[in-house]
C-alpha cells in the first residue's frame, strides 16, 4: 500500500483545522474533507505542473510525518481522480495556499476492502495539513530549486553534527564523504579496506538523543556479527566510509549525517534526515569470500515506524546502503 505522505507535500501546521467540523469542510468526489485557505490571488496549478510544500500527517495525538526542519516535498499536479487520496486537490492549490486533508479510516478501510495496518482503529481521523511554497511548470525549473534545497539540508545535517559534537566534547576527524570518526583502538590486526570483508558488532544511537535503536554488542547466538566487504555498496555510506579507519581489534565511534546514512528515506527511529551514532568493534578482516548470487548481504535491522495510510513496516536496516538516485 502507497503511504499517503508519497503524495503529499506541505508543512505548515494549521492548528484550528482540529477542531474544525466536517460540516465546515467540502468533498471531493471520492468523500474527501478538505478545506483550503487561499488569497485566491494568482492561477490554480495545471496539470502535469508539480507542487513544492511542507507536509504534516497525524493521527490522534501522534505526529507520523513532518517535513518541518528539513526538505520540503515535490510532486506532480496531475488531472483530479477520484481515489480517496489528498492528490485529488492539488489541481485547486495556488502557490501560499494552505490545506487541511483529512481521512476517515473507516471510508479507508471500505475503498481497500479492509486492508488497515493495525496501529490505525476504524474511528481514527488522518489529519493531514500542507502548504504549498511554489508551483514549477517544468522538472527543470524543480530539479534547480531541489538541488538547492538539498544543499540546505545537508548543511543543517552537519550543522547537527557538529554541535551534538561540540556540546559533548567530542573529538571527531572528518572524512572526505562527512563521516566523523573516533578511534579508540586502531587495532593491530590486517586494516578494513576495499575488497575486504570485515565483521562488526555494534549499538546504534539516533542523534541527538542518543536512544539506542539497535546493538549486536552481546556475544549471543541470537546477535550474529553483521559481515559485508568494504566498497561493494552493501552497506550505508558513512558505516563503510567509518571502518576504514580500523583493523582488526579496533574499536571506536561513528558519527553519521544523514545524508551518509539514510538520508530522506525513514531511518531506524522512524523519521527522515536521521543523524546516527555507531559504536563499533572491528571483530575481524579477511578477504572476501567468493561472490555467491543466492547470498543476501547481511544487516543490522531496526524498527520503523508506520506512514499513515500505510502498512506497518518491516524492520529497517541500519547499515544497509542508501543509494543516491
Amino acid at each position: 500500500m502507497k503511504t499517503i505522505a508519497s503524495y503529499l507535500l506541505g508543512g505548515l501546521v494549521l492548528l484550528s483545522a482540529a477542531s474544525c467540523t466536517h460540516s465546515e469542510f467540502k468533498k471531493t468526489k471520492s468523500g474527501l474533507l478538505y478545506k483550503i485557505y487561499s488569497d485566491g490571488k494568482g492561477e490554480t496549478a495545471k496539470p502535469k505542473q508539480f507542487l513544492k510544500a511542507s507536509v504534516t500527517e497525524k493521527v490522534r495525538d501522534s505526529m507520523l510525518f513532518s517535513t518541518e526542519g528539513h526538505m520540503p516535498m515535490y510532486v506532480p499536479v496531475d488531472s483530479p481522480r477520484p481515489i480517496y487520496s489528498p492528490i485529488e486537490i492539488f489541481p485547486m492549490l495556488r502557490k501560499g495556499d494552505s490545506a487541511v486533508v483529512i481521512q476517515l479510516a473507516d471510508t479507508l478501510s471500505r475503498k481497500m476492502q479492509g486492508q488497515l495496518p493495525p496501529w490505525l482503529k476504524k474511528k481514527d481521523k488522518i489529519l493531514v495539513t500542507f502548504k504549498v511554497l511554489d508551483v514549477f511548470a517544468s522538472e527543470e525549473a524543480l530539479n534547480n530549486d531541489r538541488n538547492q534545497e538539498m544543499a540546505k539540508q545537508k548543511d543543517r545535517e552537519v550543522k547537527e553534527v557538529e554541535d551534538y559534537l561540540a556540546k559533548n566534547n567530542i573529538h571527531a576527524q572528518k572524512q572526505p564523504q562527512g563521516t566523523y570518526v573516533v578511534v579508540a583502538s586502531e587495532g593491530t590486526g590486517p586494516k578494513a579496506d576495499s575488497g575486504k570483508q570485515v565483521a562488526v558488532r555494534y549499538t546504534g544511537k539516533l542523534i541527538p538523543s542518543g536512544k539506542v535503536f539497535q546493538s549486536n554488542m552481546d556475544d549471543t547466538a541470537a546477535n550474529s556479527v553483521y559481515k559485508f566487504v568494504i566498497g561493494t555498496h552493501t552497506s550505508i555510506p558513512g558505516f563503510d566510509e567509518g571502518l576504514r579507519s580500523f583493523r582488526k581489534g579496533g574499536t571506536g565511534t561513528l558519527y553519521l549525517p544523514a545524508f551518509v546514512a539514510y538520508d530522506a528515506q525513514r531511518g531506524p527511529g522512524g523519521d527522515q534526515f536521521e543523524n546516527l551514532i555507531f559504536e563499533v568493534k572491528v571483530v575481524d578482516v579477511t578477504d572476501a569470500p567468493p561472490p555467491s548470487p543466492m547470498q543476501m548481504p547481511m544487516a543490522p535491522q531496526g524498527q520503523q515506524k508506520p506512514a499513515a495510510g500505510a502498512a506497518k513496516p518491516a524492520q529497517a536496516q541500519p547499515a544497509q546502503p542508501q543509494k543516491k538516485k
